[in-house]
């Protein structure tokens, strides 16, 4: 029944919002009018806090900025940047000017990097220089970038030390209005927001297309599937070129109003001083880091934090239990939604080890399936009426999800299948079991195998490569081996 009520709530507010033209820029601003004075972002590097009016009057600057340099809808800049306040005023800005942002993994070099900016058709490149390694990065992949790539570069700027195409985004920010972009984009919930890099299950990795209302529909699904409060802070030291940390993190700030504090780099031995600082309430891993601070040595702060619930994926269940013992965290909310899939699944009552629920009783409530694909193939297994099989519960299937709009992968509108495998018990609850096809996990990131094997076979002289994961004990995920 909670689960019922936290779908209805959810839909209700999206169909609500998609009759008034929302867009999360829109939403965003009525909550900065709202809440102006309040923090909205705190910087953990700098202690640096972002009010709610700070955010939207940056943001409207970089809208200002790039529609006056022609960007507008249907045009993508790629942010190569570390997790900071300024990435979200700068993909947020870009949605108010109507292009979209794809948000690139700042750890890529070379081919990886270069095939990134060009999955995603992106003509303008953002580097904000900290540290400058990113400078590094972008100055040894710049001649393949193409001439016609504009490039901009924030925080120190040294001219001489950068390639010579690079405008200073600074100065243009500082002479752009704050005021709202004077020009609205015709957009709305169904349009595309940003792009988020996924591995997939074969090849190379794929810009994953985020629409405004697949943004909404994960940020409120945590809010009330977790009972959220308006005065919770919430510490996100995960990516922000990921889903988890951008929308279901940084997505309680856009929408719902809530502080989360940025941490540009996970540590195990500050998590809990940082929390105990910024008085926080709500915390996001991913399985890694529970093992991570189980690891470490016991401290003071692990004891007088307010940290109630922690939300995110990948927790083992002798891990789940173990964590929220020691550290006395009261909810774990473990949920499973693959960025480029329109559906998401959670658990909502704290049952060990699952990622989520779907009714055996009313299962057409929340009408999706898990179904037998051929393992070797990625093929759909079907009847002889070319009907999906559906999984009996305790065997392995996969989640499958077919869109109705063009969401998934840039140029991919079919059925989609992320690979990943799944078990429903007789109950309905759903646990990760792995992944499939060509890629690994390891240390909280999807590697694709080709994209391992083509590295190694350059250095080894165009050699053949195979390359796949293998279990290492008591690491999460798996580790490459060729």
């Amino acid at each position: 029944l909670s689960g019922l009520w936290v779908l209805l709530r959810v839909k209700f507010h999206l169909r609500r919002h998609q009759r008034s033209g929302s867009t999360v820029p829109r939403l965003f601003q009525a909550v900065a009018r709202r809440l102006p004075d309040k923090a909205a972002l705190i910087y953990e590097a700098t202690g640096e806090r972002w009010t709610f009016r700070r955010l939207d009057e940056f943001s409207n600057a970089v809208g200002n900025l790039f529609q006056r340099l022609g960007f507008g809808r249907g045009d993508v800049v790629a942010l190569f940047m570390e997790s900071r306040p300024e990435f979200v005023g700068l993909w947020l800005g870009l949605a108010k000017a109507g292009a979209e942002a794809a948000l690139i993994n700042f750890n890529l070099r070379r081919e990886s990097l270069v095939h990134c900016v060009a999955a995603s058709g992106a003509r303008a490149l953002v580097n904000v220089v900290f540290p400058a390694l990113c400078l590094a990065a972008i100055s040894e992949v710049n001649g393949m970038l193409g001439k016609n790539m504009e490039k901009f570069c924030s925080g120190e700027f040294h001219p001489d030390q950068v390639p010579g195409d690079t405008k200073h985004l600074d100065p243009l920010l500082n002479s752009a209005p704050r005021s709202p972009p004077t020009q609205t984009p015709e957009k709305g919930l169904d349009d595309r927001l940003f792009y988020i890099y996924t591995s997939g299950t074969t090849g190379m990795p794929k810009a994953a297309i985020v629409v405004h209302s697949r943004y909404y529909r994960i940020a409120a699904f945590g809010y009330y599937a977790y009972r959220m409060r308006p005065e919770d802070v919430i510490y996100d030291c995960l990516p922000l070129y990921h889903s988890a940390g951008n929308i279901m993190g940084v997505g309680q700030c856009l929408i719902h109003g809530l502080t989360v504090v940025i941490r540009r780099k996970f540590s195990a031995s500050h998590f809990w001083d940082d929390c105990v600082q910024y008085r926080c309430t709500v915390v996001q891993y991913i399985g890694e880091i529970c093992r991570y601070l189980l690891a470490q040595p016991v401290r003071e702060a692990e004891r007088r934090h307010r940290v109630r619930l922690a939300v995110g994926n990948g927790l083992r269940p002798h891990v789940w239990e173990e964590f929220a013992r020691r550290f006395r965290v009261r909810q774990i909310g473990e949920f499973y939604g693959a960025t480029e899939c329109n559906c998401s699944i959670a658990n909502l009552d704290g049952k060990v080890g699952a990622c989520g629920f779907n009714s055996r009783i009313l299962p057409n409530v929340y009408p999706i399936r898990l179904v037998k694909v051929d393992e070797d193939t990625m093929e759909l297994i079907r009847d002889s009426r070319g009907l999906c099989v559906p999984c009996r519960p305790g065997s392995p299937p996969f989640l499958v999800w077919i869109p109705g709009r063009l969401w998934g992968h840039c140029s991919f509108g079919v059925a989609t299948i992320p690979g990943d495998v799944l078990v429903m018990d007789e109950l309905g609850y759903m646990y990760f079991r792995d992944r499939s096809g060509d890629t690994f996990r390891w240390r909280g990131e999807n590697v694709s195998t080709t994209e391992v094997e083509g590295a190694l076979s350059r250095l080894l002289d165009q050699a053949d490569v195979v390359v796949y994961g293998v279990g290492v004990p008591g690491v999460e995920g798996k580790a490459g081996m060729a």
